[in-house]
């Protein structure tokens, strides 16, 4: 039993072929190859600043940008594309009234 070597199983030791030792480093080696080389995901899709965004359409999956003040403007940059424009369910908006003594009374002159 020389040259080999032992793993612990359910409380008996039992010896590991030579076959699953030449293995496991080639396994590593891939396992760290796939981990390395897969593209990072994009955390956020909408971005809280502007209210309407463009969703593109096209072979590769497309994308949705946000970074239009109006719907005008982003259907002016749709135009001629695959594409449409939509309102942003994320948009951080100025903060609402407060109670109900928020109410803004203008003077009569």
């Amino acid at each position: 039993m020389r040259g080999e070597f032992w793993a612990l199983t359910v409380g008996r030791a039992a010896p590991l072929p030579k076959k699953v030792l030449k293995n496991i480093p080639a396994l590593a080696i891939l396992t760290l190859a796939a981990a390395l080389t897969a593209a990072p995901a994009r955390a956020q899709t909408y971005s809280p600043d502007y209210p309407v965004c463009l969703q593109t359409y096209g072979m590769d999956g497309g994308y949705i940008e946000c970074g239009y003040t109006s719907l005008a403007q982003c259907a002016q940059s749709a135009s001629g594309r695959a594409a449409q424009c939509i309102t942003n369910p994320y948009f951080a908006s100025a903060p609402g009234p407060v109670g109900p003594h928020d109410r803004r009374h203008r003077r009569v002159y």
